[in-house]
């Protein structure tokens, strides 16, 4: 059975993100207002951090081409501090660049086709089901539906006004994406029909051959909401009320059959499990590697490992890789040479379960070195079903985890805050001094 992957972060500064601060869970503070535009990173739009400047490339679905993998291993090498951070998004980051290194960063993208589109390349973020095609369960392959959902959102010029931050979620009808917080979520339920919905509003049903329309019809009626609203929304669950998505009429504007979904669809059940590190088996016959690296941080050396037979790499939300296309014995031998290699390859692992923002010295915010902190041994409890356990730098706990986590939060005091985070719940614990890994320990076994 395939579970939990560690959700370990390397992500910079919220650029304007709402903080957290005491609103539990992933729900953003209410009314959000904001009063400029969106400065999310990107491959041209580089962000200066304490360590240089930051990139964050777009791979919707987190695939890579394995010239793509030696793209990036290259330009890590060449441009940036030799390592690749992987985001909670799938995307990926590279850190440490020169203040003249940017065009030759944009030409090697271009080659390699990861800059299909320089007005669009941030708001192609897309997360897909990792496995999806692969182990035989869901509905199938995902790839049509991002190839069209991409090309649909670079073919648009309106579509630029959407923010860095806007996500959409495709879901092979497992439940495993849908549960990200994703704008626009899309999920096949088999017999040629999909989900659509908008943020936490309720589904309809369309034909799954228009499922990428309906996804792109659904973001113009969110950027409509948003005019409407005045309060320079990014995301939809920033809309005030009474400025919901209109999905339904926006769909029948564009031509797309609809109806309303089931009572209970696959929307409404609880998020299904990510993948564990291991390795999974196709109904083909073939098999896939799953591997993580160390807090979602890995070397050009380490990156050049991941190329596989099947000629790409799954980047996933949990800032893990899927490798595709091998047999049984090619699987298991390429995850112990990955294991050999310094990834995480098995759901026991000390670091298992363990995450941190990039924290000092990169990030000039950060009150702690929480990469440092997140040592093996420091949260313990690495048992396949803990809870995942988060180290952020400062109270705006940049890449945190979604659903139930463990929040160990620096202040400006040099201690820790640590809160247990379920749903809509917090539970903070208080600890003396010596006491913070047990604490921490305590509040991962907490999951009920």
């Amino acid at each position: 059975m395939l579970a939990a992957m560690p959700p370990p972060s390397t992500t910079p500064p919220n650029q304007g993100e709402p903080p957290i601060g005491g609103t539990p869970g992933n729900v953003a503070p209410s009314p959000v207002v904001r009063d400029r535009g969106d400065a999310c990173p990107g491959a041209l739009r580089l962000h200066t951090a304490d360590d240089g400047r930051l990139a964050r490339l777009r791979l919707p679905g987190g695939i890579l081409t394995n010239r793509q993998v030696e793209a990036l291993a290259v330009a890590a090498e060449r441009y940036g501090d030799g390592h690749l951070g992987i985001t909670s998004r799938g995307n990926a980051e590279l850190r440490g660049i020169g203040d003249h290194c940017g065009n030759g960063l944009a030409e090697l993208l271009r080659h390699t086709a990861l800059l299909p589109s320089e007005r669009h390349e941030r708001i192609r973020n897309i997360v897909a089901s990792p496995l999806a095609g692969l182990d035989g369960h869901g509905h199938g392959s995902l790839h049509p539906w991002l190839r069209e959902l991409d090309a649909l959102l670079c073919a648009q010029d309106w579509t630029t006004a959407l923010s860095g931050r806007f996500l959409f979620a495709l879901d092979d009808g497992r439940g495993d994406v849908t549960g990200l917080g994703g704008d626009v979520t899309l999920v096949a339920q088999g017999d040629g029909v999909a989900l659509v919905r908008t943020g936490a509003a309720a589904p309809l049903r369309v034909a799954a051959t228009d499922a990428p329309r309906a996804a792109l019809a659904a973001a113009r009626a969110f950027l409509a909401a948003a005019d409407a609203a005045g309060t320079g929304a990014w995301r939809v669950r920033e809309l005030p009320p009474g400025h919901e998505v209109d999905l339904a009429a926006a769909l029948a504007h564009a031509g797309i059959p609809a109806e309303p979904a089931p009572v209970r669809p696959v929307l409404r059940t609880p998020p299904a499990p990510a993948p564990r590190p291991g390795i999974a088996a196709g109904p083909d016959g073939t098999y896939a590697v799953l591997a993580a690296p160390v807090l979602g941080r890995l070397t050009s050396t380490q990156l050049r490992a991941l190329a596989g037979p099947g000629g790409e790499i799954r980047i996933t939300p949990w800032r893990g890789f899927v490798v595709p296309g091998f047999d049984e014995r090619g699987a298991r031998r390429r995850l112990g040479e990955l294991g050999d290699a310094g990834f995480i390859t098995e759901p026991g692992s000390p670091w298992s379960g363990v995450g941190a923002c990039t924290g000092r010295p990169g990030c000039a915010k950060a009150l702690a070195d929480v990469r440092r902190d997140a040592l093996p041994g420091t949260g313990g409890l690495p048992a396949a079903d803990a809870l995942p356990v988060y180290w952020s730098g400062c109270e705006r706990r940049c890449g945190h985890p979604h659903g139930d986590w463990v929040d160990v939060t620096a202040t400006a005091g040099g201690r820790y805050t640590v809160t247990a985070r379920s749903g809509t719940e917090e539970r903070q614990l208080p600890y003396r001094e010596g006491e913070l890994a047990d604490t921490i320990a305590r509040a991962r076994g907490g999951r009920r």
